[in-house]
C-alpha cells in the first residue's frame, strides 16, 4: 500500500465532525420546538407533545419525511418552522450529502495523485528503512539539494510510516525483501536504494532482492551493524557498505586518543555548523594541475569510479572527467566571516 503525504484532515475526521454537527443541529431544535410544544398538534393525542415526539418531530422533519401526524397550529410555531426548522432542514442535508461527497472526492483525489505519481516517478532513492539511519539518509539528500518527491521510504512499522508522511514523503507499507514492494517502489527506475534496516539478516535479504530485480544496474548503498557482515553484503549486490558499529567505535576511540578530531567529524556531518564535505566536477582549467594549487581545499579525486587520494601518485594531477572530494564552507550566509 502507497501512503502520500498529508495534505488534509483524513475521511474519518471530517465524517466524525459532520456527525458531531447534525446531532447538534437534531438536540437544538428538538430544544426549540420543545420550548414551544403546546404549538404543536398530535392527530393521535391532544395533549402537548412529549419529549419523545419532540425528538420523532424533528427527525421527520429534518430527514424531509413529513408523515403530517404532528403539524404545528398556533403562529408562533408556524413561524419557528419557517425562519428555523426549514433552514435547519437544509443545513441538515448539506451535512449528509456533503460527507459522502468529502469521501468520494477523497477517493477520486487519492486515485489521480496515485496513477500521476506512478507515471512521473523515476531517477528516484529507495529507503529501505525508516528508523534512526534511515531518516539520517533522508536528512542527508535533502540537506544536498535532493528534491523530497524523489524519495521513496519502504517501511512495515505503521508508527514510522506515519512519520514519513508527517515529513512530506512518499511511503510504500510493506517488506523490502519481497518483490512486490519493491516492484510497487519502481525499483528498476530508481536511481540508487539505501538498506537501513535494523538487522543484517533482513539487509542480505533486501540487496539480493534488488540485485535481482535490478540486474545491478541500480547501485545499492547498505549499512552493516557488524563488520564481519560486511563482505557477505558486497556479494548480495551491495556497492557500498557503511559498518556503523566500526564507524562508532573508532569515532569513540578518537574521542579518547584525539579529542578535537571527534570536533572535526562532527562539524563535517552536521550541516550548517561550518564545514560540510562536497564533490563536484573538476572544471577545465583545473585540468593538468595539481589538487593541492587550488583555491578549493581538495582531499581527494574520484577517477573512474574510484577514489584516488592525493597521497598516491594518480592523484599528483587531475585529469579529464575527475570528481574532486573537497571541503567547503557549510556556514549559513548570514554568519560573519572572521
Amino acid at each position: 500500500m502507497i501512503h502520500f503525504p498529508a495534505q488534509r484532515r483524513d475521511p474519518l475526521s471530517a465524517l466524525s465532525l459532520r456527525l458531531a454537527a447534525a446531532l447538534g443541529l437534531v438536540l437544538a431544535s428538538v430544544a426549540v420546538v420543545w420550548f414551544d410544544r403546546s404549538g404543536y398538534r398530535d392527530a393521535n393525542n391532544e395533549g402537548e407533545l412529549s419529549l419523545l415526539d419532540c425528538f420523532y418531530y424533528v427527525v421527520v422533519s429534518l430527514s424531509t419525511t413529513g408523515y403530517g401526524d404532528i403539524t404545528p397550529v398556533s403562529e408562533s410555531a408556524r413561524l419557528v418552522n419557517v425562519l428555523y426548522i426549514t433552514p435547519a432542514r437544509v443545513i441538515f442535508l448539506i451535512i449528509l450529502v456533503g460527507t459522502t461527497l468529502e469521501v468520494l472526492t477523497e477517493q477520486y483525489r487519492t486515485g489521480r495523485r496515485l496513477s500521476r505519481w506512478r507515471r512521473s516517478v523515476k531517477d528516484h532513492v529507495i529507503i529501505c528503512g525508516y528508523g534512526t539511519k534511515g531518516r539520517s539518509a533522508v536528512s542527508a539528500l535533502l540537506e544536498n539539494g535532493f528534491e523530497k518527491h524523489r524519495i521513496v521510504v519502504v517501511e512495515r512499522s505503521g508508527a514510522a510510516l506515519r512519520q514519513a508522511t508527517s515529513a512530506g514523503l512518499v511511503a510504500i507499507e510493506g517488506s523490502a525483501t519481497r518483490s512486490a514492494t519493491l516492484n510497487e517502489a519502481h525499483v528498476r527506475t530508481a536511481k540508487a536504494v539505501i538498506i537501513a534496516t535494523d538487522s543484517d539478516d533482513a539487509s542480505v535479504l533486501v540487496a539480493l532482492t534488488v540485485r535481482q530485480l535490478t540486474a545491478g544496474q541500480v547501485r545499492i548503498i547498505a549499512a552493516a551493524r557488524e563488520a564481519e557482515n560486511a563482505p557477505l553484503l558486497r556479494q548480495s549486490g551491495a556497492h557500498h557498505v557503511i559498518v556503523s558499529s566500526a564507524t562508532a567505535g573508532r569515532l569513540l576511540g578518537l574521542s579518547t586518543s584525539a579529542p578535537p578530531l571527534i570536533d572535526v567529524v562532527e562539524d563535517l556531518l552536521t550541516p550548517g555548523q561550518g564545514m560540510a564535505l562536497a564533490m563536484r566536477s573538476a572544471e577545465r582549467h583545473e585540468v593538468g594541475r595539481s589538487p593541492r594549487e587550488l583555491d578549493t581545499l581538495v582531499i581527494a579525486l574520484v577517477r573512474r569510479g574510484k577514489v584516488v587520494t592525493l597521497a598516491d601518485k594518480a592523484g599528483a594531477m587531475i585529469e579529464t572527467g575527475d570528481m574532486l572530494v573537497h571541503v567547503r564552507d557549510d556556514r549559513p550566509t548570514s554568519a560573519p566571516v572572521p
